[in-house]
């Protein structure tokens, strides 16, 4: 399974980064690197989460980055 993450800027300057293949992986950063390395940071936790307790079964993982 490939997942990808998505950015864009708010209004308020502040950058958002979600990975959409993930529900409730989004995350804000003050930078686009900020907010796209918490994003990963928090889907990898998610996956190992899902591992771990049976959820999902171990795949390869594939991160690209897409502007939105």
């Amino acid at each position: 399974m490939n997942f990808h993450i998505e950015y864009e800027r708010e209004a308020d300057g502040r950058w958002l980064a979600e990975v959409p293949e993930i529900p409730g992986v989004l995350t804000y950063g003050l930078s686009a690197d900020e907010a796209m390395a918490k994003a990963e940071t928090l889907a990898l936790r998610v996956l190992a989460e899902r591992i771990e307790t049976g959820e999902n079964r171990p795949i390869p993982i594939s991160i690209e980055f897409v502007a939105a």
